[in-house]
């Protein structure tokens, strides 16, 4: 049974992708959705058995891997040579989500004592991603409980804030912010000819299994320094370790340009969505969900109210806030489909490289966060 629940864990989101691309409700509701809602299907059956050990080993495991696997595609060097507005306007994003996050944890401080690591982990979320969110979960050692409801929040919330992104926050964030200048419209057929050619080839499986290789390496070094060095496993260090390692090697351009890294880090996500899904015990979640909700409402409506009200005191135009925006709270996945929507391809490669800019810094703004809130 234990073979057949890892392989369960592990393969279904492969069909999860493989349906995105041919069913239209699939690919509507993406399938992080459709992971997370497996999982919890499976772990409230009744007499399927499923090993919660084993479930929390394999959603463990998938997170430090994911981290160097979406982090080998940063390209640092361009962070530098990026438009003034979009590093300010990506800064106070990250900005917004510390305050808005600090302030909303400290008005629930009385409502849980996780408060503090509920509010770095959405710090987390809201600059990188889901990646680190759980990392950080992982590294502040949070309850199964909340690790899970936080991800169903974020989930839910995600929701709604994107469907305004599509449909009126450009005309809205219009009213008080300057105009995009001469965007560059959107190419569908080059858009189609992209995901044509991003297919599975010889070379893109070859790099995939050198990037997962390097990955585990990383992972390996991490936690065997921390044990050599400091006698035991600390997961905050281990998690640092693993994303500053992971930057580090960034840089050599071979390491860079594996192709399939990304996507493979993206993968590995899913499979901690599905596992983190079964852990979801109905009858725990019903008493403390509402408040978990309303945590992760309150961090999302008042960092993006803070992010806008500082893009407008900097006169950063409404594309590039709306672009950082999407970049903090979803990551670079959501990048093609908001642009797609303000029909501005300029914004694409400024919002991957923010988006990924998140995933390197959301880790440790995290951690920074919560340790300063720490009672």
């Amino acid at each position: 049974m234990g073979l057949l629940q890892v392989l369960v864990l592990v393969g279904f989101p492969g069909l999860a992708l493989l349906a995105a691309r041919h069913l239209k409700p699939v690919a509507w509701v993406g399938p992080v959705v459709v992971c997370y809602a497996v999982g919890i299907i499976l772990g409230n059956v009744p007499g399927l058995g499923l090993r919660e050990r084993l479930s929390l080993s394999v959603s463990e495991a998938a997170v430090p891997l994911a981290i160097p696997l979406l982090l080998f595609t940063t390209d640092v060097p361009r962070w530098l040579r990026l438009a003034r507005p979009t590093l300010l306007s990506f800064g106070l994003a990250c900005l917004s989500a510390m305050v808005g996050s600090a302030l909303v944890g400290l008005a629930f401080a009385d409502r849980s004592d996780e408060w503090w690591k509920m509010s770095g982990m959405l710090v987390g979320v809201y600059t990188g991603g889901t990646a680190n969110m759980n990392a950080i979960g992982l590294a502040l050692r949070v309850r199964e409980e909340t690790l899970i409801l936080l991800n169903t929040a974020d989930i839910v919330v995600g929701a709604v804030y994107l469907l305004f992104l599509v449909t009126v926050a450009q005309r809205l964030a219009l009213v008080f912010l300057p105009r995009f200048p001469n965007p560059s419209g959107w190419d569908e057929a080059e858009e189609q000819e992209a995901r044509r050619a991003s297919g599975l080839t010889w070379g893109r499986a070859r790099g995939m299994a050198l990037a997962f290789l390097l990955a585990a390496v990383i992972v390996g070094v991490s936690v065997g320094g921390t044990r050599l060095v400091l006698g035991g496993l600390e997961p905050p260090v281990v998690l640092l370790l693993i994303t500053s390692l992971s930057l580090a090697a960034s840089f050599v351009p071979a390491v860079r340009n594996l192709p399939g890294s990304y996507a493979l880090g993206d993968y590995a996500l899913l499979v901690f969505c599905v596992a983190v899904g079964t852990l979801a015990d109905a009858s725990r979640l019903r008493d403390t969900g509402l408040f978990v909700f309303a945590f992760c409402a309150g961090v999302v409506v008042l960092s993006v109210g803070l992010h806008f009200a500082l893009a407008a005191l900097f006169r950063i135009d409404a594309d590039t806030a709306l672009i950082t925006s999407t970049a903090t709270i979803f990551g670079p996945p959501f990048i093609g489909p908001v642009a797609r929507a303000l029909r501005n391809r300029e914004l694409v490669v400024s919002g991957l490289t923010t988006g990924l800019m998140g995933y390197a810094v959301g880790t440790y703004l995290g951690l920074a966060v919560a340790w300063l809130l720490r009672p």
